[in-house]
């Protein structure tokens, strides 16, 4: 430990003894030594800087993301939860290790339920969902389309048959996703 040539030195130690402060000087960045207690200043001011650093380190991405067109959109997340989930899933080799892992399982399938629900009320506000109305709507305009180009009237009932199961599929692979 150093020691300080002068009484006002701003780098002295802020200890003080009965009768006069201490004379060592203080840990860069502290105001103790490193026998009052400087460690602790040092290590609470790494553990700052690292806290600081990571805060940058996220607003830089924050920052890098703000921009992003797909940024109203929560399904990059929704697949990074049932990625995680299936993730956990796969590392259970047995009943034991299922029930062992229930919490964390439970709590990430309710995280992607809200997620998913959020997901899909954004989407709703934004009116990027279409409601079944709306798409027997588009089905019937596409099959007029197809009607008035082809003579042939069992066609145009096949063409329409098909364009109705996809739309009755979407709708159903909605309510199973």
């Amino acid at each position: 430990m150093k020691r300080v040539k002068e009484a006002d030195d701003p780098r002295r130690c802020q200890h003080v003894f009965k009768t006069q402060q201490c004379w060592s000087e203080a840990v860069e960045g502290g105001k103790m030594c490193m026998r009052h207690g400087g460690n602790k200043e040092m290590e609470r001011n790494a553990r700052e800087s690292l806290h600081n650093y990571r805060i940058g380190k996220f607003q830089a991405q924050l920052e890098r993301h703000a921009d992003s067109p797909a940024i109203k959109s929560l399904r990059d997340e929704i697949a990074i939860l049932r990625m995680s989930l299936e993730e956990r899933l796969m590392r259970c080799n047995d009943a034991t290790d299922l029930i062992l892992q229930s919490g964390p399982i439970s709590d990430m399938v309710m995280k992607i339920d809200r997620v998913v629900n959020s997901c899909h009320k954004l989407e709703s506000n934004m009116g990027q969902h279409l409601d079944r109305q709306s798409i027997i709507r588009f089905a019937s305009k596409l099959i007029n389309i197809i009607a008035n180009e082809l003579d042939d009237d069992e066609t145009v009932a096949n063409i329409a048959q098909q364009i109705l199961e996809v739309a009755d599929a979407d709708k159903n692979s909605e309510h199973d996703g």
